[in-house]
């Protein structure tokens, strides 16, 4: 049996992956928001400064992995005590409070990176100033809707195929998984979930980078609003635009976050802090 992870020690694993996955990786997602921007891919920058953004993403990343994963733990124990047995579905409902408590951290520092991918701000400073000049705290949270609701299936796909794959390699060696062993199980997991919810990823993107002039209506003001806009407009093939660099960066992702969270954690035990 596998000891549960307490607040504090998944709290710290959860950041050094989080940290880990997205300054590694910060290209590729500048790729994909250039590939999902209504402008297209070549106006947003191209292939040109695929580090833009790098700093705010840099920032967000350890306090929301943090969120997520000290959530994650300690809903799942509460669920599995008021139950008193583990069924997939603890995974699910533990994971979908986890993003809701991510997203808080996570949507503010999308709107700033995407709109710095996107050559919109040269600097940190520039985009937190005018974005809340502009629309207030408000404006750091336009796409937090549409955020959780892409992160909710997401992770009731993603976190029990990734529970599963590692319960059964754990009982088909007799023993628990090696933290490379969970990395390739959060890997392909998070392949197949990412796949899945890309429509609502293009969806959050639009909504975080609209920039409507002074005085007009912005026209994505919701998850099934833009999808529909962008399914009349652009056609269905749309909703799909840069699947390839988000499976992609989800996938390699995927096997550094959850590779990093496992081997964080099974650093942290040695010390015998907990």
């Amino acid at each position: 049996m596998s000891k549960e992870s307490p607040f504090s020690l998944a709290l710290i694993a959860g950041g050094c992956a989080g940290t880990s996955v997205d300054v590694a990786l910060h290209p590729l997602d500048t790729i994909r928001t250039r590939l999902q921007s209504e402008e297209g891919f070549f106006k947003s920058g191209g292939f040109k400064g695929v580090y833009r953004g790098i700093l705010s993403a840099t920032l967000g990343s350890a306090p929301g992995a943090a969120a997520f994963f000290s959530t994650y733990e300690t809903m799942k124990k509460v669920i599995k005590n008021s139950t008193g047995q583990e069924h997939w579905t603890h995974h699910s409902g533990a994971s979908a409070c986890g993003e809701v408590a991510a997203c808080l951290v996570r949507v503010p520092t999308a709107v700033v990176t995407q709109n710095m991918q996107v050559g919109r701000y040269n600097s940190l400073s520039e985009a937190v100033s005018t974005t809340l000049k502009k629309n207030g705290i408000r404006g750091f949270y336009a796409g937090y809707t549409t955020t959780v609701a892409r992160e909710i299936p997401f992770a009731f796909i993603q976190f029990p195929i990734y529970e599963a794959f590692k319960k059964t390699w754990s009982d088909w060696q007799g023993e628990e998984t090696s933290p490379v062993q969970g990395a390739a199980c959060g890997s392909v997991a998070g392949a197949i979930a990412g796949a899945i919810t890309t429509p609502l990823d293009v969806c959050k993107t639009r909504i975080m980078l609209e920039n409507p002039a002074e005085g007009q209506p912005k026209r994505y003001t919701g998850t099934y609003t833009t999808l529909a806009i962008i399914g009349k407009e652009e056609g269905a093939r749309a909703l799909f635009k840069g699947i390839e660099p988000r499976v992609m960066w989800i996938t390699i992702g995927g096997f550094i976050f959850f590779g990093a969270y496992e081997k964080a954690t099974e650093m942290l035990w040695r010390t015998g802090a907990w």
